[in-house]
């Protein structure tokens, strides 16, 4: 089974980098941006189908909790681009739940992990705080209701540009074997954390 879905997951995570990519470089509002999008989002629900079938067949909580990450990252950004009036449905609100609950499970097999001296329990740490923290700001919009005009363009692309975070730590993290490997967790998020908060003044500005 492992043999079958390890490919998909992989041809998945590659269409998904490719797309979020020209999603980022095509003209917003256009024809090819959304037909990026689009396939990012899908190119994501695959990836999390089959990272979570894994995770079950290997009993690897710590890839269930990545993967529901990224994927609620990548329906966030599907959703905020859709919703135009900020209203959210009773699929928004199960999502950015259970966004929050997998950033205190990620913080939880932190610290039961680093009692064993496991450096991955930093990536773990980083992860945990921006699931909690992205989710409690969409929490607070649908509550709201104010992710609409410049909010809701920006909410749509910290969500997406943080799925492509995700997927992009993903393709590191298996191609790059140099230690620590706890570095590679982090990296594009250090490094693509800062183009996003300047991405997102620009546009409420």
């Amino acid at each position: 089974m492992m043999q079958i879905l390890l490919p998909i997951h992989i041809l998945a995570g590659t269409i998904a980098l490719l797309s979020a990519i020209m999603a980022i470089l095509s003209e917003k509002g256009k024809k090819l941006h959304a037909l990026s999008g689009r396939t990012y989002f899908w190119s994501m629900v695959v990836i999390f189908l089959t990272a979570t079938a894994m995770s079950i067949i290997t009993s690897n909580i710590f890839l269930f909790l990545i993967g529901f990450f990224s994927f609620y990252l990548a329906f966030a950004g599907m959703r905020f681009a859709r919703n135009r009036k900020g209203i959210a449905t009773t699929s928004d609100w199960i999502a950015v739940g259970l966004m929050i609950l997998s950033g205190v499970g990620m913080w939880i097999l932190a610290a039961i992990i680093f009692m064993n001296k496991n450096p991955m329990a930093i990536p773990l740490l980083v992860f945990g705080f921006a699931a909690i923290f992205l989710g409690y700001g969409d929490l607070k919009s649908h509550k709201n209701k104010t992710a609409i005009g410049k909010e809701r363009i920006a909410r749509h692309l910290t969500s997406m540009i943080g799925g492509t975070i995700a997927v992009t730590t993903a393709v590191l993290v298996v191609n790059v074997k140099i230690e620590p490997v706890w570095i590679w967790w982090v990296l594009p998020t250090v490094l693509i954390v800062p183009l996003i908060i300047w991405w997102r003044i620009k546009v409420m500005k």
